[in-house]
């Protein structure tokens, strides 16, 4: 015990030095900053940025203490005489890495106006092109910051960690104190799971990410929550050149190709196609959790109408689009494609990159210029995959997860709170918005799911199906109640899956079926019905709604008004890790993009030169898309 508990002592205090550090550095940064102090960030907001900063400043002390937890396991079991000089050499380098992140953090910022990530590293090349940016005195004093910095931080911590006396800590290897040394190793063993819980970010099914701490629709202040050495280390383990990857042509040949797909900037409707009784109605948008084509039978005829009626008939009576692909295979992507309009990738989750995510346009951030309120509603994990960073940053001003149902509900689903009970979270929503100010909701399903277990048993024998069916019993169990309320005769409901999955059963990629999906638009706001039978996908969701709404879409570079007559060439794409497929008027191609040189593996009906050089030309401009909000 002499030497076990004086041990664990000074490991609580270290975690605790370098959590008060870390929460510390956030005012530090703001008073680096004198156009914040300018704008008028005040001390509750800087305190807001701490708070909610919090959870990454305990994951990253983890990762930092976590070397000290095992030299101090190993030194407490041995006679290590070299744990001081190893401490101290921890200490200080570790000590330099903190001085240089935080400081330049802070110095960085003014000029780049985001947080310090991994496009740090392109300039380490060039310092004297960085350096050209900034006066002599200017590094000087940064440099002295940095020193300064890495001196405190090194006496700081050897302070609180090293014994005053010069000693090893250790349990004594004697065979009496075999009770002890058990009971020692199971303290030890506790305390490096709760460093490990806290670098993992909890026990929620998402781990510590940027975008959990953000907070605020003022970026400077989310920015001013993310701990920059977890954003630095997080964001260098995805650093990728996107601008470099993708070189099937050259620019020009890929310029040439891609014009020949005629992606239209703007939208040109004749009175016909003008669908919507008002251009300020409220928008919701419903992503079904995996509801792909093969579960509708009014865009699918293969399939059972059995299993989704309410949906098939609000198509009958709605908006259907009855050609439309999903981009993507997962929740995190297709949510990007549909709200952003942004393409998918093969290896590339955008979600993730929280960089890349505060340069992304999107319906909710066009709509909020336009005057419309902006939220949206999941009942699970809203930090899981960056999901809280990606809709915080464009532009939804109230995000709820799972934390905002009661405890008692929460695991209603694997996933969270199933869905008739969000669904009814968001009824109660919608009638009780404030007249004279249109809004706009997203809203995320989860139930149909695996494991596909739901309270409801229609379609016996399918869990799958009998999912969707559950997921549609809720939408029209919804939709019937908003019909009666006042909200029905102003409101846009759009209904559209967030990605299509292999059902039936050993449906595969090369299936057309496997990623074709249902984008229904219902509510009172509704003029008539209307079948769009044109080949398109889920990102021309964004130009296609605006379009009707009559609001500008440029910035939706890869997002078509599929309504308008510049939509000249139908067309639609899919991306998922081992290829892309690209469907248009003469058929159907996929290709294997890990095969070298890349193949064609299904075509219908049959080969395409054209196809196959479209799909590559896309995905080569999709990287490129990429690639220039990466500068």
């Amino acid at each position: 015990m002499k030497h076990f508990f004086p041990t664990f002592l000074r490991l609580v205090m270290l975690y605790a030095l370098c959590v008060v550090l870390f929460v510390v550095a956030k005012p530090l940064f703001v008073l680096a900053q004198p156009a914040a102090v300018r704008d008028g960030v005040g001390a509750v907001d800087v305190m807001l940025a701490m708070w909610h900063g919090l959870p990454l400043d305990l994951a990253t002390a983890a990762y930092v203490c976590a070397p000290v937890w095992l030299l101090s396991a190993v030194a407490l079991w041995k006679r290590w005489t070299r744990w001081t000089l190893l401490f101290k050499v921890w200490a200080a380098v570790i000590g330099m890495v903190v001085a240089l992140t935080f400081v330049g953090d802070a110095c960085l910022y003014s000029f780049w106006g985001m947080k310090l990530d991994a496009t740090v590293w392109t300039y380490l090349g060039q310092p004297k092109g960085a350096l050209s940016s900034v006066s002599t005195s200017f590094a000087l004093y940064a440099a002295l910051a940095v020193i300064l910095v890495a001196v405190s931080f090194y006496y700081l911590t050897t302070a609180a960690a090293l014994p005053r006396k010069e000693a090893t800590p250790r349990i004594v290897k004697n065979e009496k104190h075999w009770a002890a040394r058990v009971a020692y190793t199971i303290v030890w063993g506790v305390c490096g799971g709760l460093l490990f819980l806290a670098m993992r970010g909890g026990v929620g099914k998402s781990t510590a990410n940027v975008g959990m701490v953000y907070f605020s629709d003022i970026p400077f202040l989310n920015h001013t929550a993310v701990n920059p050495l977890f954003s630095l280390v997080s964001s260098s383990a995805k650093t990728r050149n996107f601008k470099k990857e993708g070189r099937y042509f050259s620019d020009a040949e890929r310029q040439r190709i891609f014009s020949t797909l005629h992606y239209n900037k703007e939208s040109i409707l004749p009175d016909s196609l003008h669908l919507l009784r008002t251009e300020r109605p409220n928008v919701l948008i419903v992503l079904m959790e995996g509801c792909g084509g093969t579960f509708v039978h009014a865009v699918d005829k293969q399939s059972d109408p059995n299993v989704t009626p309410n949906l098939n008939q609000l198509a009958a009576d709605g908006i259907v689009f009855t050609q439309a692909y999903a981009n993507s295979f997962r929740t995190d992507r297709g949510t990007v494609c549909t709200l952003s309009g942004c393409p998918a990738f093969p290896d590339v989750s955008v979600m993730k990159i929280p960089s890349l995510c505060e340069h992304l346009p999107s319906i909710a951030s066009s709509l909020k210029r336009e005057g419309y309120t902006t939220s949206f509603l999941y009942g699970g994990d809203i930090n899981f995959t960056n999901t809280h960073g990606y809709l915080q940053s464009t532009g939804y001003e109230r995000i709820d997860g799972e934390e905002a149902f009661p405890p008692s509900v929460r695991h209603t689903h694997n996933w969270g709170v199933t869905d008739r009970i969000t669904f009814d979270t968001l009824y109660q929503r919608i009638i009780r918005q404030p007249e004279g100010k249109p809004w706009h909701m997203g809203f995320l399903t989860l139930a149909s799911h695996e494991p596909w277990g739901v309270p409801y048993n229609r379609i016996k024998g399918d869990p799958v199906a009998n999912s969707m069916a559950y997921l549609d019993d809720c939408i029209g169990r919804f939709i019937g109640r908003l019909r009666q309320s006042q909200a029905w005769d102003n409101t846009l409901i759009i209904l559209l899956p967030d990605h299509g999955i292999s059902y039936p059963e050993g449906i595969s990629e090369t299936d057309e079926r496997r990623n074709h999906i249902p984008i229904i638009w219902t509510g009172g706001a509704v003029k008539r019905h209307y079948e769009v039978n044109v080949v398109c996908n889920q990102t021309d969701l964004a130009a296609t709604l605006l379009g009707q709404l009559g609001i500008a879409h440029r910035d939706f570079r890869l997002s078509r008004d599929v309504l308008s007559t510049t939509y000249t060439h139908p067309s639609a794409v899919h991306a998922w890790p081992e290829g892309i497929s690209w469907k248009d008027s003469s058929g159907f191609s996929v290709l294997n993009l890990l095969s070298q040189p890349i193949a064609p593996i299904a075509e219908h009906p049959r080969h395409s030169a054209q196809r196959i050089q479209a799909a590559k030309a896309y995905l080569q401009t999709a990287y490129d898309y990429l690639g220039r909000m990466q500068q």
